[in-house]
């Protein structure tokens, strides 16, 4: 398509065709992508429960990374997307090149510190002394690939914020299913154990960032990435972090919440470490789907907020509440049927790492339908340039609801206190979720009021 027939594309499909076009590529990637997050631990696994514990602890060292470079990611997609339905396409550019150049700059930063800084970094993530040398061995690679994973979350989104899910889908699948591929070549027929699936991870992160960066090279997208298009300003600057912010605190939060998860679940054992770690990259694969499919909705209310068409945000805002629930439950649903023998690939003979884990899981399966709706409304929050409602619904699942239960739910219900919290977290963030989209349909009615009369008066 041309930039013109994009944007025609994006404004006047109807919302019921255009987030599901959107949506699936998006979902499949994520979905991919989890997969492969899955594979990883299965290959891992069969290395022993210690080995499957170091995977947990270094889940950490890939939120640090994502931190890194999920800033500049959501906040260029939201901002980009609102200038592309505006037609600001050149200032668009300015936007992407920027956050892009950023992203590499604090890539390096995590790169260089966890390299100083590794035994004390994994330690401080809960690695006891039996895990640390599986620890030491997976995170050296992973650090490696940091500039290049962090700058890939920002060619990921403004691809989807300017409608090529499809080309943003490639890059990431290629990339997962090469690490799929790889593992058990690294792990086994090179016999490289944990440094293997490493070192996987890390060729894949390179080449899912190749294929990222194609569509830019051959002049394939509205935006464009050059060092000439490098413009930081105050007024950009703000307005990336402010909707950055959401992102950043996000992948904070999941990073802490992690590390608090970690520090606790040792406490029970190596075998309670690796349940929840195997039963938290399991629920992934019902939040890759929800958060696919809101990502599909996101560029949509972009795109029609930045035209003033609010009237096509609320269509889609309903649409995408319905069915991101709806499919969200049945996913869960599924997984949660399953989930002894999805528990099972990942151990042998250690029945206590099943019974957690299974448990954990089907809290979380439970909770999904909540998760979906939050997501929904953080993605629209998002999209409209909403600071205060996305940083809150950032901060919610595994923040502000999730630290002041954390101890108090260990200290009645000790390792079922850790397997179930992050259910409960869920249940209570739509405590946030439900006002703020409430306060957010309201302004997006009095805008198209607003926007009617002026009409009215222009034609009278």
């Amino acid at each position: 398509m041309t930039p013109e027939e994009k944007r025609t594309f994006m404004l006047t499909t109807p919302v019921q065709r255009l987030i599901p076009r959107m949506a699936v590529p998006t979902i499949a990637s994520m979905l991919v992508t989890s997969v492969y997050n899955l594979a990883d631990t299965f290959f891992v696994s069969q290395l022993g429960t210690f080995a499957t514990g170091a995977v947990g602890i270094n889940s950490t060292i890939d939120n640090l990374i994502m931190m890194a470079g999920s800033m500049m990611a959501m906040g260029a997609s939201s901002y980009t997307s609102r200038l592309l339905g505006a037609k600001e396409d050149e200032h668009a550019r300015q936007v992407l090149s920027t956050c892009y150049f950023v992203a590499f700059a604090l890539g390096l930063f995590v790169m260089a510190g966890g390299m100083l800084f590794q035994v004390p970094l994994l330690r401080f993530l809960g690695a006891s002394d039996a895990l640390m040398p599986y620890s030491r061995q997976y995170c050296r690679y992973i650090l490696l690939a940091a500039p290049f994973m962090a700058t890939s979350f920002v060619l990921n989104q403004c691809l989807r914020s300017e409608g090529s899910a499809f080309f943003a889908m490639i890059g990431m699948s290629t990339g997962a299913v090469l690490n799929i591929i790889l593992d058990p070549i690294f792990i086994f027929s090179m016999d490289m154990g944990v440094a293997g699936a490493s070192m996987a991870t890390a060729i894949s992160k390179l080449v899912s960032w190749t294929l990222l960066m194609i569509p830019y090279f051959r002049g394939k997208t509205l935006l464009k990435i050059h060092l000439k298009f490098f413009h930081p300003t105050w007024k950009d600057a703000k307005e990336v972090c402010v909707m950055g912010s959401a992102a950043l605190f996000r992948t904070g939060m999941q990073t802490l919440s992690a590390i608090a998860i970690n520090r606790v679940a040792i406490t029970f054992g190596e075998s309670a470490l690796a349940a929840i770690s195997v039963a938290n990259r399991v629920a992934r694969l019902v939040t890759s789907a929800c958060l696919g499919f809101g990502q599909g909705f996101q560029p949509v209310a972009g795109f029609s907020w930045g035209a003033r068409r609010y009237s096509r945000v609320e269509e889609g805002l309903r649409f995408s509440k319905m069915v991101g629930v709806l499919g969200g439950s049945l996913v869960a649903l599924v997984v949660a049927i399953f989930a002894k023998p999805l528990l099972l690939l990942f151990t042998e003979d250690d029945a206590e790492l099943v019974r957690i884990g299974v448990f954990s899981l089907r809290c979380q399966c439970a909770a999904f339908p909540v998760h979906a709706y939050v997501i929904v409304i953080n993605m629209l929050c998002t999209a409209t340039g909403n600071g205060k409602g996305a940083v809150l619904l950032g901060l919610s699942r595994q923040g502000l609801c999730f630290f002041p239960i954390l101890y108090p739910m260990v200290a009645l219900f000790g390792v079922w206190g850790i397997a179930s919290v992050l259910a409960v977290a869920d249940a209570l963030s739509m405590l946030l979720a439900f006002p703020i989209s409430r306060s957010v349909t309201r302004d997006l009615r009095r805008r198209e009021a607003e926007q009617r009369s002026a009409e009215i008066l222009q034609t009278a």
